[in-house]
């Protein structure tokens, strides 16, 4: 590998294709003119951040890495527990029921005696801390940053930033003065909480959401001119700039496990036999081998309900890159609605809601499979990779190879493909 090459990846969390246009983020389009920009670039299932980063780090779908999406089933003393990916102590808890974390080696892994690997991200902590759950490199987030080896990182050296737009800005800001134009390492990873932040709390279209777009592009803007003033400098950077993501609209909810327990399975669920994983849009449903034919027979009804869009069942799991495996038994699409939010933006979504947890209609979604929130964006700007369009279908499983290709490094093994040939 050439010491002088390194790669930068940039995440707008949140930011679906549909809003990348001239009058939203100008300066997004600007670079994309200059870029090989990714028309069919497409999110994995769930369209969540936390398996997201996950198949970002590894180049590879759920059904490889072991990680299912924001909430996950795991098998506890014979019975399932839902566990939220989003909380710290996750990554003990994945250990303490399945013997690891991710079951395939990281960026952070690949590159740790390379030239190392990087990262800040303010969204949640599980969703920074499995771009690199095994601390082969540093990631920096509010809950807890960490150095190689996993010794915390503590005072002004760690990440204190505000969990909102203005952390954003900080975050970035620190990010190319210590990170990019400092530290170097071969691989820098910037993971911006905004828009998907706002955007769960406002209306897809709404002031709040271009306010969120407009400070994306102030920080997207800062890694650009420092990476340019590098280039300039005689430095050889890739700069990848995308999104995991895209968003829709809450139109109403339901609360699966009191639809199972209206169906006689509410002692399944309680003690453990049946559990349900919400992910927004989605759910992944699990089961023990006692409670997996009383679950299969409550999915045949679901499909007739008005808010389960698709259902698929056991081998049909492969086909959204999962592995019915770990008592995971089926997921379900939920059902979109044909009208429009307060401002104009099509589609209203179903989504499966957690037990007394409030549903806030209106705002923005997503986590499963419908057609807005599985377009994120992406875009591969260097000196040597002709501006154009990558018109074939990639997706979040590409960026590691890609980068690695970059870097000088195998690609083997791994689910995506590099998305541009470089020259050595």
């Amino acid at each position: 590998m050439s010491r002088s090459r390194r790669a930068v990846f940039v995440c707008c969390d949140g930011l679906g294709r549909s809003w990348v246009t001239p009058a939203l983020t100008p300066m997004l389009c600007e670079i994309a003119s200059g870029s090989l920009w990714c028309a069919e670039h497409w999110a994995i299932f769930p369209s969540a951040t936390r398996a997201s980063a996950a198949s970002v780090a590894t180049g590879c779908y759920p059904a490889r890495h072991g990680l299912h999406g924001n909430r996950m089933g795991l098998i506890e003393n014979g019975n399932i527990a839902v566990r939220d990916v989003g909380h710290p102590v996750f990554r003990s808890q994945m250990r303490a029921a399945t013997g690891g974390t991710l079951r395939v080696p990281t960026l952070a892994e690949r590159v740790a005696q390379r030239g190392g690997f990087v990262a800040f991200s303010n969204v949640s902590p599980g969703a920074a801390y499995f771009l690199d759950p095994e601390n082969f490199g540093f990631v920096y987030h509010r809950a807890g940053s960490f150095a190689p080896g996993g010794s915390l990182i503590e005072d002004g050296d760690a990440l204190n930033v505000s969990h909102d737009l203005a952390g954003d800005w900080d975050m970035t800001q620190r990010f190319c003065s210590q990170i990019l134009r400092d530290r170097k390492p071969a691989v820098s990873v910037l993971w911006l909480a905004n828009p998907d932040l706002t955007l769960h709390a406002a209306p897809l279209g709404s002031p709040q959401h271009r306010e969120a777009l407009a400070t994306a592009e102030r920080c997207v803007g800062a890694v650009i001119e420092t990476v340019e003033r590098l280039r300039a400098a005689g430095e050889d950077i890739l700069l990848l700039i995308g999104s995991d993501h895209g968003q829709e609209t809450i139109g109403d909810s339901v609360v699966i496990e009191e639809w199972l327990a209206a169906r006689g399975l509410g002692a399944e669920c309680a003690d453990g036999q049946i559990a349900v994983a919400t992910q927004g849009t989605a759910a992944l449903l699990y089961a023990t081998s006692r409670g997996r034919s009383a679950l299969l027979n409550a999915v045949a009804a679901m499909r007739a309900e008005p808010w389960a869009g698709e259902v698929v069942v056991e081998d049909g799991l492969d086909g959204l890159r999962h592995a019915a495996s770990g008592g995971l038994v089926a997921a379900v699409n939920m059902a979109r609605q044909d009208a429009e939010n307060a401002y104009g933006v099509p589609g209203l979504r179903w989504v499966a809601a957690n037990p007394g947890s409030p549903t806030p209609i209106g705002c923005g979604q997503h986590g499963g499979w419908g057609q807005d929130e599985t377009r994120p964006f992406l875009l591969i700007n260097a000196p040597d990779i002709a501006p154009g369009v990558h018109d074939r279908p990639s997706s979040l499983v590409d960026i590691a190879p890609t980068v690695l290709a970059f870097l000088g490094l195998p690609v083997e093994g791994l689910d995506g493909r590099p998305l541009a040939e470089f020259g050595r």
